[in-house]
């Protein structure tokens, strides 16, 4: 080739690699002033990939298959018809509302399970759950009144200490891995059990007050409003056996005192929630407000029943539950299932 010839060819490698330099340095004036949507394409990819990880927090992958999702979503009944949803929402508020009233609880411990089988996160659900106990705790509190089964003075200390804790929990609650919250949740149910099988609470008892029963109930109100606000109960499931365990209260009693003293820290929590994005409240309230109309019936029951019978009758209905959150646990812990399918 000749002098000429090998100077055209130099020449046409640096132009080309001219124009490369050129083109590249577009694309980064484009990505980073935002010309021709790149950088916002490049932020719409960020925020879907984010997404993306936050769905898929705490996934597993199985021995042989794809990975199992332990965060499950933010999308209520996802694929499912919307009927199906609404009338599984329906039973689900008629259900909680009948343990509500008859055991003095919230109902989270029906509802929140049941949130997560139709597609929710953990996270979701307890939040969504929270905010289905505000009305449920309305009419319970009503019918225990009534008969004059509401310590008002306790209700208060305790409501008072439960909205601080409200606040620890939710901010945990947005925090926290999905796994940790599935284990907490397990060992909740667990001492909630024992407790229940342990120890039979009396029918005519009260609370005697003293400034040192005061100051105890409004520190019980902070831990039951911290797990309140972690795992979407109205704190009943610990309120009612700790009310007759630790300060004499009559079963009945327990209740209806558990059911009034859950009603403002559920407010305080379900705003907190809020503002994290973290609640469903159409779906919340869809079946709290079930639950209320049923829940004076299970109030009803409850006067019925022997205490020794009422607590056998939630020990029980708490076994069931705690087998299905231990299950799901396991499924979502690193490592753990692998284990057990291998023995």
């Amino acid at each position: 080739m000749t002098k000429q010839g090998f100077a055209d060819a130099e020449d046409g490698r640096t132009d080309n690699a001219t124009g490369r330099g050129r083109g590249a340095a577009d694309d980064g004036v484009h990505a980073v002033r935002g010309v021709n949507g790149h950088a916002a394409h490049n932020e719409h990819s960020d925020g879907r990939a984010n997404d993306a990880a936050d769905r898929g927090h705490g996934a597993v992958r199985g021995v042989n298959g794809p990975a199992y999702s332990g965060e499950g979503s933010a999308t209520l009944g996802e694929g499912r018809p919307a009927s199906h949803v609404w009338a599984m929402l329906i039973g689900v508020g008629i259900l909680s509302g009948f343990l509500s009233g008859l055991f003095g609880i919230g109902g989270g411990t029906v509802i929140v399970p049941a949130l997560v089988f139709l597609g929710l996160s953990q996270r979701h659900a307890a939040a969504t759950s929270l905010a289905a106990i505000i009305p449920t705790s309305i009419t319970g509190v009503i019918s225990y009144a009534t008969g004059g089964d509401v310590d008002w003075v306790a209700a208060l200390l305790l409501a008072c200490g439960m909205i601080v804790g409200a606040q620890i929990g939710s901010w945990l609650l947005s925090r926290l891995p999905e796994v940790v919250l599935r284990w907490v949740f397990v060992v909740f149910l667990m001492f909630v059990i024992l407790s229940q099988i342990v120890f039979t609470p009396s029918r005519d008892h009260v609370i005697h007050m003293t400034i040192a029963t005061g100051a105890l109930l409004a520190l019980l109100g902070v831990g039951i409003g911290t797990l309140a606000g972690l795992l979407g109960i109205g704190g009943g499931a610990v309120m009612v056996p700790s009310l007759s365990v630790l300060f004499g209260a009559s079963d009945l009693i327990a209740r209806g005192t558990s059911l009034l003293a859950m009603f403002p820290s559920s407010i305080a929590g379900t705003v907190a929630n809020t503002r994290r994005r973290l609640v469903h409240l159409r779906n919340g309230l869809a079946i709290g407000i079930t639950a209320a109309v049923v829940a004076p019936f299970g109030t009803i029951v409850a006067g019925w029943v022997s205490p020794r019978m009422g607590a056998n009758l939630f020990a029980a209905y708490l076994g069931v539950l705690f087998v299905r959150s231990l299950w799901t646990a396991v499924k979502i812990t690193p490592g753990l299932r692998e284990r057990l399918m291998k023995r």
